[in-house]
C-alpha cells in the first residue's frame, strides 16, 4: 500500500490574524485515486488547498509527492511538482481557441506554428474523449468543455495531482457525466484526483475515499463504502449540531414524510395556504428574449418552485417575472390589478425580490462592504436624491448581520471576503431589507455548506409563515420537496406539469420531467 502513495500532508497548521484556520491537518492521496476533501465552509479545505497549490505558506507541517519532501512556496511551484487546479470559475480565455487556451505561456518556441499546437491540441482532446477540436473559439463551448479543456491542459502538463474544486456546480446531469467519464479515466491511468464539493451524490457517485475537515482540524478519512451519507453529514455539521437537527424539524418539519411519502412541510404550508388563499401575483402569456410564453401564479405566503433539468428554461421564467431579460409579451396582474413589469426596478416597486442564480456576476459587488450591499436594493428604490444615511446603513446592516448571524470580522468588510454561504445570506439581507411580498430564490443553497442550507430553508419556511410569497429554485430535488408546497415542472422551456398533494415525491418529479407533455 505504501507504495500507491502519491501525496501526504503531514501536521498541516495555517494561521491567521486571530484565526487558526488548519490545526495540525493530515492528508493523503494514493495514485489512481479520487478523494473527496469534504467540510462545511470555513472547514479548512480551500486553505489545504491553497497551500498545495502555493497560494499560502503553511506554518507548520510537511508535503511529500511520491515519499520524496517537497517545498512549494507557488503555484509554479506547485505546477514543477506535477499538481494542477481547475477551479469553479473558469480562468481560461473564452476568446482564445481551445489549442491556445491549452498551450498559452508554454509555447515550444517563439515560432512554432499555429497549425502544430492545433494538431497537439486535437490529439490530445481525442485520447481523451473531449468532444471539441483545438480550432474552436473556447467562449462557444459549453461550461463542461471548458472545465473539461482546463483538465486536458493540466493533463498535457504531466500532472500526478488533480484538483477539482466545484467543477460540477454549473452542469447539468449529461454534462456530469462527462466530467466523471473524464475524471475516471485519468484515474486508470493513475492520476490522484482531489474532488471538492457540495453534491453529497456525486462524492458517492465517483469517489473511492472521504476526508472531513471541520473547524480546521481533520475528523477522519474513509472509505466511501464505511461511510454512510448520513454518517458523512453527521460528521461535516458535528455531533453537537446534528443532536439539534430533531428539535429543527419539529419546529419547522424539514425533514421527513407523512404517510403517504409526501413532503412533511409540504402540507404545513398547504395549511397555511387555506388561510391566506389570495393570488398576489399572475401572469398569462408571459414572455421574454429568454423565455417562451407561460402561464403562473402564486399566492400569498406560499412556496412553490420551478423544477427541471439546467436549461429546461425555470430561470428564464423567473427571470420574465421580475424583469430581467427583456418582456417580449403577455399581461402581470399583482393582487388583481394589471400592472407592466419590464424592468428590475418595476418588480422592486412592486414589492418583488431576485436572488439571482449566479451571486458572483449578478449577486455581489465583491469590492462593496456587507454593509453597502446590503443596502444597495433599498437605496435604488428610494433614489439618487435619497441616499440612505451612514448611521441608517449602518443599523441595518447590524441588524441584518445579526439575524442572519453573517460571519464577517465587520460590516465594513469587503464583502468578496467572505465564505460563499456567507455572501448568499447578505444578497438574502439586501432583499430582506425591502420588505418584499414576493421574493424569487434561484439556487440560494448551491455551493454552500449544509448548515447554511438548512438556514436558509427555514427562513423560507418562517417568510411565508409570515405571509411572503416565495419562488425557490434547486437543482436538489429533494430539497424543493421540502420546501414547496407545489412544483412546476419544466423541459425544454415549456411547462409539461404541475405537482401538488401526494404528487409532491421524488418518483413523481422525475417521471414527469422525463416523460411529461407540454401544457398549453
Amino acid at each position: 500500500m505504501e507504495n500507491n502513495i502519491l501525496l501526504t500532508m503531514r501536521h498541516i497548521e495555517k494561521r491567521f490574524p486571530g484565526v487558526l484556520a488548519l490545526n495540525d491537518v493530515d492528508f493523503t492521496l494514493r495514485k489512481g485515486e479520487i478523494h473527496a476533501l469534504m467540510g462545511e465552509n470555513g472547514a479548512g479545505k480551500s486553505t489545504l488547498i491553497k497551500i498545495l497549490t502555493g497560494v499560502y505558506q503553511m506554518d507548520a507541517g510537511e508535503v511529500t509527492i511520491e515519499g520524496e519532501k517537497v517545498s512549494i512556496h507557488s503555484p509554479q511551484d506547485a505546477q514543477n511538482s506535477g499538481i494542477s487546479t481547475v477551479y469553479q470559475e473558469i480562468t481560461l480565455c473564452p476568446n482564445l481557441t481551445v489549442a491556445e487556451n491549452m498551450f498559452i505561456g508554454r509555447e515550444d518556441s517563439a515560432w512554432i506554428k499555429r497549425k502544430d499546437y492545433e494538431k497537439r491540441a486535437d490529439e490530445l482532446l481525442e485520447k481523451l474523449q473531449i468532444p471539441t477540436r483545438g480550432v474552436r473559439q473556447l467562449g462557444r463551448c459549453s461550461l463542461a468543455i471548458q472545465q473539461m479543456v482546463a483538465i486536458a491542459r493540466a493533463v498535457d502538463m504531466k500532472c500526478k495531482v488533480l484538483i477539482l474544486d466545484e467543477p460540477t456546480s454549473s452542469l447539468d446531469d449529461k454534462e456530469v457525466n462527462m466530467l466523471f467519464k473524464l475524471m475516471r479515466d485519468l484515474k486508470a491511468q493513475g492520476v490522484g484526483i482531489i474532488f471538492v464539493t457540495h453534491f453529497l451524490e456525486q462524492v458517492y457517485e465517483v469517489s473511492d475515499r472521504i476526508t472531513v475537515l471541520r473547524n480546521g482540524e481533520l475528523v477522519g478519512e474513509y472509505t466511501v463504502e464505511e461511510l454512510p451519507q448520513v454518517q458523512l453529514v453527521s460528521k461535516m455539521l458535528g455531533e453537537n449540531l446534528i443532536e439539534e437537527l430533531p428539535e429543527v424539524q419539529t419546529e419547522t418539519k424539514m425533514i421527513g414524510k407523512d404517510q403517504d411519502g409526501v413532503s412533511a412541510v409540504g402540507q404545513m404550508i398547504r395549511d397555511e395556504i387555506k388561510k391566506n388563499s389570495g393570488v398576489f401575483y399572475e401572469a398569462e402569456s408571459l414572455s421574454s428574449n429568454q423565455a417562451l410564453p407561460f402561464d403562473f401564479k402564486i399566492r400569498k405566503g406560499e412556496v412553490n418552485g420551478f423544477t427541471g433539468l439546467l436549461g429546461s428554461g425555470r430561470s428564464e421564467s423567473v427571470r420574465a417575472i421580475f424583469g430581467a431579460d427583456k418582456v417580449t409579451g403577455g399581461t402581470v396582474k399583482i393582487k388583481g390589478e394589471q400592472v407592466k413589469i419590464n424592468r428590475p426596478i418595476d418588480a422592486m416597486k412592486h414589492g418583488i425580490g431576485y436572488l439571482a442564480e449566479d451571486r458572483k456576476r449578478d449577486g455581489i459587488i465583491a469590492e462593496l462592504s456587507v454593509r453597502e450591499n446590503i443596502i444597495l436594493a433599498l437605496q435604488v428604490m428610494n433614489g439618487f436624491f435619497k441616499p440612505i444615511s451612514r448611521s441608517e446603513s449602518e443599523a441595518f446592516a447590524d441588524e441584518y448581520i445579526k439575524v442572519l448571524q453573517i460571519k464577517t470580522a465587520s460590516r465594513e468588510t469587503p464583502v468578496g471576503s467572505l465564505s460563499g454561504g456567507n455572501q448568499q445570506k447578505v444578497i438574502l439581507a439586501r432583499w430582506l431589507l425591502t420588505h418584499p411580498d414576493y421574493l424569487i430564490l434561484d439556487e440560494p443553497t448551491r455551493g454552500i455548506d449544509i448548515g447554511t442550507k438548512w438556514e436558509i430553508q427555514k427562513l423560507v419556511l418562517k417568510l411565508a409563515e409570515e405571509g411572503v410569497s416565495v419562488t425557490f429554485i434547486s437543482s436538489e430535488i429533494e430539497e424543493m420537496l421540502r420546501t414547496c408546497s407545489r412544483l412546476i415542472v419544466m423541459r425544454d422551456r415549456h411547462i409539461v406539469g404541475e405537482l401538488t398533494g401526494t404528487d409532491l415525491n421524488q418518483a413523481k418529479v422525475m417521471k414527469t420531467i422525463a416523460g411529461g407533455e407540454a401544457r398549453e
